[in-house]
């Protein structure tokens, strides 16, 4: 019981001293602080998956996008702005890793693509209408003349 005694002052010594530099500003990792975690989340929405094309980082489970996320973590730590990191990604993987690409002489197609195919859609419909020649009527007098007679409700067989 002597051991037990001396012991447990020790430890709760133990776990007094460490808890002090566990509350220092400086040595939080970024998923402790939610500031710094806030911050990485919103980079990471601005930021497309190069494996899967169509999510952002924030969203991707590829391995990539972890690797990517996790370079995010590093720069917030090393103190870096939000536009120094975003420039550090798009001068290592070009314009594309961005979600929201700028618009730019490089980056108009993408921008521009979808309405020059809509118009480029809409103006081959449009000729293909226009080639068409219109119906013709077919019928012949009579048939016309029985037609009208029984839209008029008129259902009775001629004698002729």
């Amino acid at each position: 019981m002597g051991r037990a005694s001396t012991f447990l002052p020790a430890l709760f010594l133990l776990c007094a001293l460490s808890g002090q530099h566990a509350g220092a500003a400086d040595a939080t990792p970024t998923e402790m602080d939610p500031v710094k975690a806030a911050r990485a989340v919103k980079l990471a929405d601005k930021l497309r998956c190069l494996v899967c094309q169509n999510q952002t980082i924030a969203d991707s489970n590829a391995e990539l996008a972890n690797d990517l996320r996790g370079q995010i973590r590093e720069q917030i730590a090393a103190g870096r702005t939000d536009d120094e990191i975003l420039t550090y990604m798009v001068d290592r993987y070009g314009d594309f890793v961005l979600y929201q690409p700028p618009f730019k002489t490089t980056t108009v197609l993408l921008w521009a693509g979808p309405a020059l195919l809509l118009v480029g859609g809409l103006f081959i419909l449009l000729r293909n209408l226009r080639r068409q020649p219109a119906a013709e009527s077919t019928l012949t007098d009579e048939e016309r003349e029985r037609a009208k007679r029984l839209l008029d409700g008129d259902d009775r067989k001629d004698d002729k």
